[in-house]
């Protein structure tokens, strides 16, 4: 099994989070469809590789459920008030094999943002790590956001959150990019079925 390194996801220590994709959302979320249907693409990867994806609900008796077409139906989905997936997140966190997070979702400037700040605080406060990052030599949490499976009201609102966790330290990345990051290799047992995922372009979300 490949090893964790830094600014480099691998299969066995990394955690998918899909963040509120809600029925309510349909409208009022930029290119929600488009950015379903990657969310969508980069889970069905994920599951392939053996990834595990955690799947959260904003108020869902407000918003409604996790929408169908993300195809997330057998999995569980953990409903919260809270703007973070970083409760919920708690026992994938404690896992001490995680150092990677493949941040996806809505809404940009909310839950996704809270989230991104959120989650280290929770990764470092799980037993056997000391407060603080760098406290455990060789034991670090990084986050990949997915640019093209996350979205809010605006351009404006989603561009300052990029910015914001650009700057913070987010890798930034796209679907294909991170899939190929996790195969590290075409000679990986898994890269004929991921090939289908990143051989065709994923749709247009028109943000930038």
């Amino acid at each position: 099994m490949a090893a964790a390194r830094r600014g480099w996801p691998a299969p066995g220590s990394s955690v998918l989070f899909l963040c509120d994709l809600q029925e309510r959302f349909r409208g009022s979320v930029a290119a929600f469809p488009q950015i379903v249907a990657v969310a969508a693409r980069l889970l069905q990867g994920c599951r392939i590789l053996g990834v595990p994806a955690l799947v959260t609900e904003q108020r869902p008796e407000v918003l409604g459920c996790t929408v169908p077409e993300l195809g997330a139906q057998d999995l569980p989905r953990v409903p919260k008030t809270a703007f973070s997936m970083a409760g919920a997140a708690a026992p994938l966190l404690g896992d001490p094999k995680i150092r990677s997070v493949l941040l996806c979702g809505i809404e940009a400037h909310a839950c996704v943002l809270v989230c991104f700040w959120r989650v280290p605080g929770e990764f470092w406060s799980q037993p056997g790590r000391a407060s603080g990052v760098g406290g455990v030599p060789g034991v670090f949490l990084e986050i990949f956001w997915g640019s093209q499976v996350c979205s809010g009201p605006s351009q404006v609102d989603r561009a300052l959150a990029l910015a914001r966790m650009r700057q913070a330290g987010a890798h930034l990345s796209t679907c294909e990019s991170l899939l190929l990051l996790l195969l590290r290799d075409a000679a990986h047992p898994h890269f004929r079925q991921i090939l289908p995922l990143i051989k065709e372009p994923p749709p247009d979300t028109g943000l930038i």
